[in-house]
């Protein structure tokens, strides 16, 4: 193992308090790879984070606030950690996005369509016989 300079390393606690994020997440986030060219281990063990880790939580934080998955994010950093401008492969992913967002409001307008259709007619009373062949008569058919 190599040995580490900690002047200029940042401990957890610290980058926990810089990012906003909780330790438990930025050990996760470690653990899975989002943060590994800029993490290192001391010889006793701890984790220590080179300063550019926080711009690359923020990244995170960002990109999860635009609907993207870790999965995604890590493809993306990958492309930024071979030294590439990752703007192309992140306009892909949003574009995916926004194609998966439209399709999710167009079924969230049938499915309003539909409860509309079924407040429509709905019957506080139905028949007897309607109640004797189903639990909820407005909802089945």
């Amino acid at each position: 193992m190599q040995t580490i300079s900690t002047a200029k390393l940042l401990k957890i606690g610290e980058v926990a308090a810089e990012s906003g994020l909780s330790v438990k997440t930025i050990r996760y986030y470690a653990e899975t790879g989002l943060l590994l060219p800029t993490v290192e281990r001391s010889e006793s063990g701890y984790r220590l984070f080179q300063p550019q880790v926080l711009n690359r939580l923020a990244f995170i934080r960002r990109s999860q606030s635009l609907g993207l998955t870790l999965q995604e994010i890590q493809q993306i950093l990958a492309v930024h950690d071979h030294g590439q401008l990752p703007c192309g492969e992140m306009r892909q992913h949003l574009e995916l996005k926004v194609e998966a967002i439209e399709q999710q409001i167009q079924a969230l307008e049938t499915l309003r369509a539909e409860l509309k259709g079924i407040l429509s007619g709905w019957q506080d009373q139905p028949s007897s016989d309607r109640i004797a062949q189903t639990i909820c008569p407005n909802i089945q058919p």
